[in-house]
């Protein structure tokens, strides 16, 4: 018979517990915007970083920004 994996089923408890805290986060966010009379801040990208929105502005390899032409 095969061992339980316990580190498995603890990481799958503490996703869970994690999504339910953000979950619980973002809906404390909605309801202060709609009492504020506001809309809600655009949700952060997964990464930490804005997504690119193909905008008028080029990535360099050095982190810096350079204005297109």
């Amino acid at each position: 018979m095969a061992k339980p994996n316990y580190q498995f089923e603890k990481r799958q408890r503490d996703l869970a517990k994690k999504n339910k805290q953000e979950e619980k986060r973002r809906q404390k966010l909605a309801e202060k915007a709609a009492a504020d009379g506001s809309s809600p801040q655009p949700a952060e990208h997964p990464s930490g970083t804005a997504p690119p929105s193909g905008g008028d502005a080029v990535a360099l390899p050095d982190g810096g920004i350079k204005p297109e032409a």
